[in-house]
């Protein structure tokens, strides 16, 4: 059986719909950075997200080329995550879509190295015949988090912030967003196919003690 990265790793992936506080492990990461409204029809984030599944299935399914990895097992492409922010950043505000700046990414598993991440972005160009180049190879470190399972439409998010932070003034902590530590988001619905209200998004912040 494949290895899925939300199952084997359900506290990161899974939360509950209620704060909880975490320390996320350091992670490589497919990413494409870019600006803008995500809703808009044929724009940057759509682009985006469109390089971001083209090297990522590239390197599930390389085990079929002629490009070997060391230590690879099949694995389950894990979901796609998001970090936003805007440029006054005091968090997100929902009304302001335009304003959005963000960093897509979907999880590599440990093995993937540098030199196997250039050799997809190559390849997906080619067989794909789009231009994969703005990908980028990116290791992030969250540290200690805050988050939660946010049930339905992504403008009604404020609601599960809210709880957050009183979740996090109840028990010592404060949230710390700044320019490297950004407000996360990790998509386990098809929004294409799931309605809104229904849609499952993990909310998570960095934070600080008091």
């Amino acid at each position: 059986m494949a290895f899925d990265f939300k199952k084997e790793y359900k506290e990161f992936y899974l939360p509950k719909n209620r704060p909880e506080i975490v320390t996320v492990p350091k992670a490589n990461y497919i990413a494409v950075r870019g600006k803008g409204d995500p809703n808009e029809e044929g724009g940057a984030y759509q682009s985006a997200i469109g390089v971001l599944y083209a090297v990522a299935y590239t390197l599930k399914m390389s085990y079929k080329t002629d490009h070997k990895i060391d230590g690879f097992f099949e694995y389950v492409v894990p979901p796609l995550e998001g970090f936003w922010w805007q440029e006054d950043g005091s968090g997100i505000d929902y009304s302001r879509k335009n304003a959005f700046h963000w960093i897509s990414v979907i999880r590599l598993p440990d093995f993937i190295t540098k030199a196997d991440f250039d050799w997809a972005v190559e390849t997906a160009s080619k067989k794909k015949k789009l231009d994969c180049s703005p990908a980028e190879f990116l290791a992030i470190d969250e540290g200690l988090c805050v988050q939660m399972m946010h049930l339905g439409p992504f403008d009604d998010e404020a609601k599960s912030v809210a709880l957050m932070d009183a979740y996090l003034a109840q028990n010592g902590y404060e949230t710390d967003l700044s320019e490297s530590r950004l407000h996360h988001e990790i998509y386990l619905s098809d929004a294409r196919r799931v309605a809104p209200e229904k849609w499952k998004t993990v909310i998570r912040h960095p934070i600080r003690k008091v």
